[in-house]
């Protein structure tokens, strides 16, 4: 499986160990999913197992040429269902009947838009098991009140429940990138619209952490002068504050405006 050279401009970093392989892939349950679709295959450590599926159609995405054709040599049985493609760029909706969920061991250089665009099609992707930085993959799932808890802490955890699985050593990679790996799984909760505008929510969240070291009243006041200085929320920290929190700050501008 390890025919395929790594090209640094895509961010390559190929499992080699199926062991891990395998916990990933059982880590998915695909519940209620009509398809599973794995962001970059590469070198197809994930897709030999994920291939031998016969209880729900799995669709590979890759960007990198040689790995397709890799790929479709490796599994000639998959030719429809190889994707090649930027992930980045493909149209979920119009592609595959929702609901989905997602696996993949996602580039370290993309894998924070990789997350927008999960975001942005939150209402279709039920289920994701992923592999990422650790750092990135220990934010996400981050409770409030803790210094990794950032924008995509509150954006996905919004929509998302979050767990961090385990953590993987660079060791099991071809190359071996220069920071240990973290899975998550995310799953998606009730939530079908938060109790408040939705992207005034996002430029609250985006904004407040923007200035993430700074009292709530000094990053937001000059974005949002609506709020009152003396609200008990605008004297804390965005990392201190739960999802539920910055609902309330966002229809507390809505109110003020509003008046």
């Amino acid at each position: 499986m390890q025919r395929l050279k790594p090209r640094k401009s895509l961010g390559q970093h190929f499992l080699k160990d199926k062991n891990i392989a395998r916990k990933i892939v059982s880590a998915l349950t695909a519940k209620g999913c009509n398809s599973i679709i794995e962001i970059g295959p590469g070198a197809g450590v994930l897709t030999s197992i994920l291939a031998g599926n016969t209880d729900i159609l799995t669709y590979f995405v890759e960007i990198d040429r040689d790995a397709v054709q890799l790929l479709r040599d490796d599994f000639p049985l998959l030719q429809e269902r190889l994707i090649h493609d930027n992930f980045l760029d493909l149209d979920l909706a119009g592609t595959f009947e929702s609901p989905i969920a997602l696996i993949g061991n996602l580039p370290y250089n993309i894998s924070s838009q990789i997350f927008f665009k999960i975001l942005d099609n939150r209402d279709r992707i039920k289920e994701v098991v992923c592999m990422v930085q650790k750092e990135v993959a220990r934010r996400i799932a981050s409770p409030p009140g803790n210094k990794e808890y950032g924008i995509l802490s509150v954006l996905l955890q919004a929509f998302y429940n979050i767990e961090y699985l385990f953590s993987v050593s660079p060791g099991v990679f071809n190359p071996p990138p220069r920071v240990n790996s973290g899975v998550i799984r995310m799953v998606r909760n009730e939530t079908a619209r938060l109790s408040c505008d939705e992207e005034k929510f996002f430029r609250v969240v985006k904004t407040a952490f923007n200035q993430r070291r700074k009292m709530l009243r000094n990053s937001l006041q000059n974005h949002f002068s609506y709020l009152k200085p003396d609200d008990l929320l605008l004297m804390q920290r965005p990392e201190q504050l739960p999802v539920s929190d910055f609902i309330t700050l966002v229809n507390s501008v809505e109110y003020m405006m509003n008046k």
